[in-house]
């Protein structure tokens, strides 16, 4: 044997001794890959019953927010009616209820000062006791 002949034995000696080295390694690696794949294939499992669940929620809830709605609506409804019949009620009612109110009070205070100079003359004062204080005459 020449040496060229003993360093190419050498050589296919030592590839093959890295062969069995990188063996090793890429068996581990095929594993891993075997488990994520059977890990991602049960989560898949898993997850389809509870995206149909969420589904099925989302439904519900869209169907509920459609009742919302319509409760919305109509109770902007009713707040306008219930504005427009408080400014018809105050229209009618409280304009003239104001007027009877303010009237009762002039007529109550035209009465009292009627009847003041009379209370005043009993007492003796002449029905100028009270102006006298005010510094009028």
């Amino acid at each position: 044997m020449t040496a060229g002949q003993v360093a190419a034995l050498i050589a296919a000696g030592a590839f093959a001794l890295l062969v069995l080295l990188l063996i090793v390694p890429l068996v581990k690696l095929c594993r891993t890959l075997d488990e994520a794949t059977i890990a991602i294939r049960e989560a898949r499992q898993r997850s389809d019953p509870l995206l149909t669940n969420a589904n099925t929620a989302i439904v519900h809830v869209n169907s509920q927010l459609r009742r919302v709605d319509v409760i919305t609506a109509e109770a902007r409804a009713v707040a306008g009616s219930v504005s427009a019949l408080t400014s018809l009620f105050t229209a009618l009612v409280g304009g003239p209820l104001v007027k009877a109110v303010a009237f009762s009070y002039g007529v109550r205070k035209a009465l009292r000062r009627r009847r003041q100079p009379k209370a005043l003359d009993e007492a003796g004062a002449g029905g100028q006791g009270k102006n006298r204080r005010r510094g009028l005459r």
